[in-house]
């Protein structure tokens, strides 16, 4: 067996001052492959985009809090922290960690200094760890317009400018802009809210960085603002309804549309969130494990996404037991950090990255026989040349695939075991015909990737 070798930050842990100005010099900038699949760094490298939610990273922690949530993030192989400057609650009347506000009397125009400086240093320990920010320069609530959790601040006389603060103020920083904050457009005002939101940030970090939207789930940015000039890469949310919820037709429907842009589920299922939201008479106790984590995951991945984002119930909110539980928290976020799934996801970006991935194209014709519904459904993607192939098994049942899709006269056989992040070779032989495979063991919690590969002559 061989382990997909471990990877490391892209800079080492190191400990640094506490913020003191601007960064010195430009984070590497990322931009869209020239398919409009996936995406990459400015000089070609394969970015894989591997978030966690941490939505009230900048508004909980203090300095030493974030460098210890930062560094094990960083060290699990995640590349992107998804956080939002305003917080999640407290109608911008609630501190964050060193009793600062975001706005003065929830004005935009009257930011708090002591509070982005706040910001300002996370920003540059992610950086030190080779983390991007996926920033919300808002949690939807304060700029909706209309509806039950309407509380508007954003608005169109003041939207643009509250973009070209946050856009020059993070110009040379590792930010992915994420618009929107957990809700969907449903006014022209509120559109129009938007689009000055995001031209204020292009117009301040002169287009330095990649901008997404974050739809309230289940939903899709595709539906509001595919079309936007500013929208580099479409975003999901698959959210946490249910078990086997398949969230690969989100981004097969993404996948199909023109222009052709990413696509990645910005929020499914969390780790130990309850199913469902028990308040809505699930049973309380039900909540995801990894293996929901895990599918969802790889469910996503072989639909065509760029990449993937994690979230565990108690990690996003940063809960302690002297906190309000949402959606019932009971871990400690200290304690959720090293929970399986966040580990596996580590696995999912490792085994990506040991092959071409930006090459990968979702293949059903790979597929002669497989389940095609329900929790046991069998996906594929192929390489465009053909050279590889992933096949996963989210049940371990078996599947039958169509070898010669694969250009090769000899194919390396392995399965991959996406909980411990091993791969198995099962056999290298002549390349023809068809082939039944059945996957070590089966049943729930039993998900494995067949890779096929071509084999040196």
């Amino acid at each position: 067996m061989r382990t997909i070798p471990r990877m490391l930050p892209a800079i080492a842990l190191v400990l640094i001052p506490i913020y003191e100005g601007a960064l010195a010099q430009p984070a590497p900038k990322l931009e869209v492959t020239s398919s409009g699949r996936y995406l990459q760094h400015e000089d070609g490298q394969p970015f894989f985009y591997l978030a966690d939610t941490a939505w009230d990273l900048f508004h909980r922690l203090t300095r030493e809090e974030a460098d210890l949530y930062l560094a094990n993030r960083a060290e699990k192989g995640f590349t992107v922290i998804q956080a939002v400057v305003t917080g999640l609650a407290g109608d911008l009347k609630e501190p964050n960690a060193y009793g600062d506000l975001p706005f003065t009397n929830r004005d935009p125009s009257r930011p708090g200094e002591a509070y982005f400086e706040h910001i300002d240093y996370i920003v540059s320990r992610a950086r030190d760890l080779g983390l991007y920010i996926g920033m919300l320069p808002s949690w939807g609530a304060y700029w909706k317009q209309v509806g039950r959790n309407a509380a508007p601040v954003f608005t169109r006389e003041n939207a643009r400018a509250y973009g070209e603060y946050l856009g020059r103020r993070y110009q040379d920083a590792p930010i992915i802009w994420i618009l929107g904050g957990d809700q969907q457009i449903e006014s022209e005002e509120e559109r129009f809210v938007i689009d000055e939101m995001a031209a204020g940030l292009k117009a301040r970090d002169g287009g330095a960085h990649l901008i997404t939207y974050h739809p309230r789930g289940p939903g899709l940015s595709s539906a509001y603002v595919h079309d936007a000039d500013w929208l580099d890469f479409n975003m999901v949310q698959s959210s946490h309804a249910a078990h086997d919820h398949d969230n690969g037709v989100y981004i097969e429907n993404d996948y199909a549309r023109q222009p052709a842009k990413p696509t990645l589920d910005g929020e499914p299922r969390y780790e130990h969130i309850q199913v469902g939201f028990y308040w809505q008479g699930w049973n309380r106790h039900d909540r995801f494990d990894d293996y929901d984590v895990r599918q969802a995951a790889y469910w996503a991945l072989m639909s065509g996404a760029c990449g993937h984002t994690y979230g565990h119930a108690s990690v996003y909110q940063f809960w302690t037991p002297e906190r309000d539980a949402r959606i019932g928290a009971m871990i400690p976020w200290k304690e959720a950090l090293d929970n399986p799934g966040a580990f596996q996801m580590g696995y999912v970006r490792r085994l990506f990255e040991s092959r071409g991935f930006v090459d990968l194209v979702p293949d059903p014709d790979l597929l002669v026989n497989a389940p095609k519904t329900g929790p046991g459904k069998v996906r594929a993607l192929r390489a465009r040349d053909g050279s590889f192939a992933f096949v996963y098994s989210p049940r371990g049942e078996p599947f039958e695939v169509d070898k010669t899709r694969i250009e090769a006269l000899r194919v390396r056989e392995i399965w991959y075991d996406p909980r411990y992040g091993v791969e198995y070779p099962i056999h290298t032989g002549d390349n023809a015909g068809f082939q039944t495979y059945v996957p070590p063991t089966s049943g729930r919690g039993n998900d494995w990737v067949l890779i096929l590969e071509k084999a040196e002559m």
